[in-house]
């Protein structure tokens, strides 16, 4: 039995989706009942239990042969203290139900303790979880394909694509798809103590073949827009983030642009198989649903 912590999420989703493809045995643990009748169909247990709890976790984890765990994006308040409480909470859990093994989603540029933004957050998730298990695997992600859904109301209507990156600009994408089949993977795996897992996409990506995909898939030009730096706290506070998450965010951004957002040569690397043009063909599928 493999727990999935985060499974009505992006990343635990897939996770789930991924096992459950695999014939595995999962428990997804979700934060209200309500949630529970999709997986239920899937054929996966449910277990409630809010990742703060360390109490409820640990029941949710108990006689399980591995686990997903990650550290939800931050909605409120300052991203670090909430890292702090659950990273705390997440490690009593594990180590009350005894838990063999863990999978603990991360992202490229954790290895920075600061000047990552956000990512920063990981580098502190990773040290609170270090020994969570008696066989861990931090799964560093690269940028989510799916994070550009968020403007794809601007690319269909005005054929434009915001970003806060700069258009030419290669860094490691990923879609979550294979985010859950590489962990679902690593939680088959068999090892002992530490280790570090760099996944990226097919190749380097920059918001300019992120355009050139999205005119690839809705036939017509998609032009790449750098919002300038003195706008984004701005448009961010429009769309309802609070002003400590924002900073969070425009400092992963800031982190990426002085190229901080990279691989270690000593971790293990792998890619997905994921191309931009499928992901964002699913997402725009989803988004007119």
């Amino acid at each position: 039995m493999h727990v999935v912590v985060g499974a009505n999420g992006r990343a635990g989703g897939e996770v789930a989706l991924a096992l459950l493809e695999r014939g595995e045995a999962v428990r997804v643990v979700l934060r209200r009942k309500e949630q529970g009748a999709k997986w239920t169909a899937l054929g996966a247990e449910v277990a409630i239990a809010s990742i703060e709890d360390a109490g409820a976790m640990a029941d949710a984890l108990k006689s399980a042969a591995g686990a997903f765990l990650l550290n939800p994006p931050p909605v409120s308040g300052d991203p670090l203290v909430r890292t702090e409480e659950l990273g705390a909470a997440l490690a009593d859990a594990a180590k009350r139900a005894r838990l063999p093994k863990a999978v603990i989603l991360s992202s490229i540029g954790a290895q920075h303790a600061s000047g990552t933004g956000v990512i920063a957050t990981l580098n502190r998730f990773e040290a609170l979880l270090d020994k969570a298990a008696p066989a861990t695997a931090f799964l560093r992600s690269g940028y989510f394909v799916e994070t550009w859904s968020e403007v794809v109301k601007a690319v269909l209507t005005e054929s434009v694509l915001p970003t806060f990156l700069e258009p030419s600009q290669k860094i490691p994408m990923v879609s979550t798809i294979d985010v859950g089949r590489a962990a679902a993977s690593v939680l088959c795996e068999e090892w002992t103590g530490k280790r570090v897992v760099e996944l990226s996409g097919p190749q380097d990506r920059s918001a300019g073949d992120v355009a050139s995909a999205f005119t690839e898939v809705i036939g017509r030009p998609v032009v790449p827009v750098l919002v300038p730096p003195e706008r984004r706290a701005a448009l961010l506070a429009e769309d309802g983030v609070p002003a400590e998450v924002a900073a969070a965010l425009l400092g992963m951004f800031e982190g990426i642009a002085k190229g901080l957002f990279t691989q270690q040569n000593d971790n293990e690397h792998r890619r997905g198989t994921i191309s931009l043009t499928t992901a964002i063909e699913r997402f725009i599928a989803s988004a007119g649903r």
